[in-house]
């Protein structure tokens, strides 16, 4: 039955403005990709870090006790085949289990500005679709998907997320910052289900008005797993609600504008909704990699300087009386954390114990916010001798569009009145001004996940076929989801 018979101001809504934020993005969507070579070069490193944190995190427990269909035993034909695992789900489950791996450790690549998040976060619903159209392409006897799709998809969502939160910021508001997956996610899965302008803005304009959830399972008293699995709760919304798009479903056009109900009121008092820069290639560009260790980002290069300290504190832990961590606004709002640390969750949003790592052990891994380590006592009392401060210029440098800098700087005093050096870290690893010294670190990242999951000679070949072969944009999706799947190869 035609909407319209059933619903009088079906027409009337279809025909009302829509919001400026959601043309400019659905246009956006419907434009061709740039097909520049360091975009999409960046594009798949960006995909196989993804998957290879997606392979580390089923060594957790935590994070297994999530995975998997709704309904034990659920049979989805031509179902979308979840990385490391046996699970064939629909589309949307694959996205919530396979984005719940990707974000584990919180080890993927992260984007810092108003608003921080993890642009990768939308690599799931990408995927995991595409991998369900390439079995069902088939069957009908139509060419798959190919990997290209998703790249430039995953360019897109990047772009589309990012550029939302350089001037949108929700953790002021209290509230999480994995909103802006859901509306990207959306966005890039309409597109890849072959929606049109208005399909692609009814996507966008349901994954509005589904709103957002709080931050606070990120911040104490309440840290717990969900910040884990929240950004993967918000991919799957917005897998669904392409689908519901691609059926018909009616959209909102002024979801964002609509007075005392839209966006602008309800979320941000007001204040408008806004893109500050043309969507193009910019945040896939200039993506933060984590290429070493498994730290909140905003602690990365505290973490880096505390590694650059460590031969000097380690043998003389027991004289420290002082531990100087000068920071930017952002890392001083989140991740300035006294008092105890209730789990690995908590652990691992908290400056200071991924300082007291570096100083006391040179590295950190994703096993040491696990309660074996947290139970040194060494770690709790260089915390309490920590002293976290803003430096103003670094709060500036941080949302500088041409620095983008993420400054930390650590500094040790003894209880003879010595003193380090203040080490100073500006750009972290992984960032675009030390892209070239990540590289190396990102390939020996993702090989050494794989070997969590796969024998070394499966390894090989998985990396032989996907980092070492910039053809991989030809590849069918589902013989590149196969890679990864157990009993292939």
């Amino acid at each position: 039955m035609d909407p319209s018979q059933i619903d009088p101001d079906h027409d009337a809504q279809i025909l009302q403005p829509i919001d400026e934020v959601l043309a400019q993005i659905c246009d956006y969507v419907l434009q061709p990709t740039s097909d520049s070579l360091v975009v999409m070069d960046t594009a798949r490193y960006a995909l196989l870090d993804a998957l290879g944190c997606g392979l580390a995190a089923l060594r957790q427990p935590a994070c297994l006790q999530v995975l998997g269909p709704m309904v034990p035993g659920t049979l989805v034909p031509h179902g979308s085949r979840v990385p490391g695992t046996s699970y064939v789900l629909d589309p949307a489950m694959a996205t919530f289990n396979l984005g719940a791996m990707i974000r584990w450790q919180d080890f993927n690549d992260t984007w810092l500005a108003q608003e921080w998040s993890h642009p990768s976060d939308n690599l799931a619903g990408l995927l995991m679709t595409a991998d369900h159209l390439s079995q069902l392409h088939r069957l009908q006897g139509e060419s798959p998907i190919f990997m290209k799709q998703v790249l430039q998809g995953l360019v897109k969502a990047y772009e589309i997320q990012g550029v939302l939160a350089l001037s949108n910021s929700l953790n002021r508001h209290g509230l999480d910052h994995v909103l802006f997956v859901k509306v990207a996610t959306a966005a890039v899965v309409a597109a890849l289900l072959g929606g049109d302008s208005r399909q692609i803005c009814t996507a966008l304009s349901l994954a509005w008005v589904d709103n957002v959830s709080l931050r606070t399972y990120r911040h104490a008293p309440n840290v717990g797993w969900r910040k884990s699995w929240a950004a993967a709760d918000a991919g799957r919304r917005g897998v669904e609600f392409a689908w519901l798009a691609q059926r018909g479903e009616q959209g909102y056009p002024t979801a964002l504008s609509a007075p005392r109900w839209g966006v602008n009121d309800v979320i941000f008092s007001g204040t408008p909704v806004t893109l500050t820069r043309p969507l193009g290639t910019y945040v896939m560009e200039n993506v933060l990699f984590k290429a070493a260790y498994p730290a909140e980002f905003h602690a990365q290069t505290a973490l880096e300087a505390a590694i650059q300290l460590h031969p000097l504190v380690a043998p003389r832990w027991r004289e420290i009386s002082r531990i100087d961590i000068v920071t930017h606004e952002s890392a001083l709002r989140i991740i300035d954390k006294k008092g105890p640390l209730r789990n690995p969750a908590d652990r691992d949003h908290s400056l200071q114990y991924i300082v007291a790592l570096g100083l006391l052990f040179g590295t950190v891994t994703s096993e040491m916010y696990e309660d074996a380590v947290a139970a040194d006592f060494r770690i709790d009392w260089l915390r309490d001798k920590m002293m976290v401060v803003e430096n103003i210029q670094f709060s500036e440098d941080y949302i500088h569009p041409h620095k983008r800098s993420v400054t930390n700087s650590v500094q040790v005093t003894f209880a003879d009145g010595s003193q380090s050096a203040e080490v100073r870290v500006e750009y972290p690893l992984g960032h675009p001004r030390r892209r070239q010294e990540a590289l190396p670190k990102l390939l020996e990242k993702f090989h050494t996940h794989l070997l969590s999951r796969y024998t070394p000679q499966r390894s090989e070949a998985i990396l032989a076929q996907t980092w070492h072969h910039p053809q991989l944009e030809d590849m069918p999706v589902d013989q590149f989801v196969s890679l990864f799947l157990p009993g292939h190869m």
